[in-house]
């Protein structure tokens, strides 16, 4: 199953490796040798990543892997939110990080009263 040129590959055996020593891995990047190339090489990412932007040349695959990490690897983001602007525009409800699993509504505006989305399915 090797024969091929790019099947060859030295990284495609470490993919197996992992997948050997760890069936259940959820992904590459919490196996330690993924984990320490991508430590090695991350400040290089970065900075091939900004000198294209700063140039105007897309990197559509570094930028969004890139992107995609930082995100993986990180528990509380600007992403968090997208919750609350949900509940801004559609009353969706947020949660609590203070109190996982309790989820409410604001009422932003002042306005429209204390409705959330989710009694409208009652």
């Amino acid at each position: 199953w090797r024969g091929g040129c790019i099947i060859r590959s030295t990284f495609l055996g470490k993919i197996k490796e992992a997948f050997d020593n760890q069936p259940l891995l959820e992904s590459l990047l919490v196996d330690d040798w993924f984990k320490n190339k991508i430590s090695e090489c991350e400040a290089a990412w970065r900075d091939v990543v900004a000198e294209a932007a700063t140039c105007g040349i897309p990197t559509p695959t570094l930028s969004t892997s890139l992107a995609f990490w930082d995100g993986y690897r990180t528990a509380r983001l600007p992403a968090n939110l997208l919750q609350a602007q949900r509940d801004y525009f559609g009353a969706h409800t947020y949660e609590l990080l203070d109190s996982p699993g309790k989820f409410v509504h604001t009422n932003w505006t002042g306005k429209g009263g204390n409705i959330a989305s989710t009694q409208y399915n009652k």
